[in-house]
């Protein structure tokens, strides 16, 4: 696929994968309008109020559709919340919090930016996912809030690019896996990290640049990792 995008939004875009995305976007597209929101910025955005997620897909798209989105939003820990190792671990507030940064986010962004994409040509909406949330890949059990809610963030993905895909024909719609970024995110799960498998936020963007670029419309619906290899569901 020929793939030059002259419009593109980022959601999350403060986050250590989201501004390496904003960074190296705007160096190889430097004549592409670039929207990169997130809660403290120049676009900044409420994710918990869907009129400001409406807001935001109103301005990028306000003077042509858009032909890259990329939500970079999610959750893995944070003060008083870390991943389960059992369930005795588990609570209702954990699985709130998760799910909401984690799954329902991305699929409200989507609500209101799917419908702005470009439909002349190919057109991109990507959200960071997990392999963690493949459910035949998980030989390890845990973390559990946090790979439901993943494997549920590519339900939605694989749902609105059916419905998308009726009458956006070349409309791509994926979940893409990062790897393990050197972020605040991974700090606490470093020690487990094969050598060589730690990633800067940069190498991370880079790799899956080259991914999105290289899609086509039958890959719709699917997750990627860094590597281009598919995320089994």
């Amino acid at each position: 696929m020929s793939f030059n995008p002259e419009n593109i939004a980022i959601l999350g875009a403060s986050g250590a994968i989201g501004s390496a995305f904003t960074k190296r976007l705007s160096e190889k597209y430097p004549n592409a309008s670039l929207f990169a929101f997130s809660r403290n910025s120049q676009h900044s955005i409420d994710y918990s109020c869907e009129d400001s997620l409406a807001e935001a897909a109103e301005l990028a798209a306000k003077d042509r559709p858009l032909d890259l989105v990329i939500v970079a939003n999610g959750i893995l820990h944070d003060e008083g919340l870390m991943p389960e190792k059992s369930l005795r671990d588990l609570s209702v507030e954990k699985f709130h919090r998760v799910f909401e940064a984690n799954t329902i986010t991305p699929a409200l962004i989507a609500k209101y930016f799917l419908p702005k994409l470009n439909r002349e040509e190919a057109s991109i909406f990507a959200a960071l996912s997990a392999r963690v949330g493949s459910i035949s890949d998980n030989q390890l059990g845990g973390w559990y809030a946090y790979r439901a809610s993943k494997a549920a963030l590519n339900m939605i993905i694989k749902n609105a690019a059916i419905e998308v895909g009726r009458r956006n024909k070349q409309a791509i719609i994926v979940g893409l896996h990062p790897g393990t970024v050197d972020s605040d995110l991974s700090k606490p799960f470093q020690g487990n990290v094969a050598g060589g498998k730690l990633f800067t936020p940069e190498y991370s963007a880079e790799k899956l640049l080259e991914v999105l670029e290289n899609l086509s419309s039958e890959q719709t619906g699917k997750c990627f990792a860094w590597d281009g290899k598919e995320v089994l569901p």
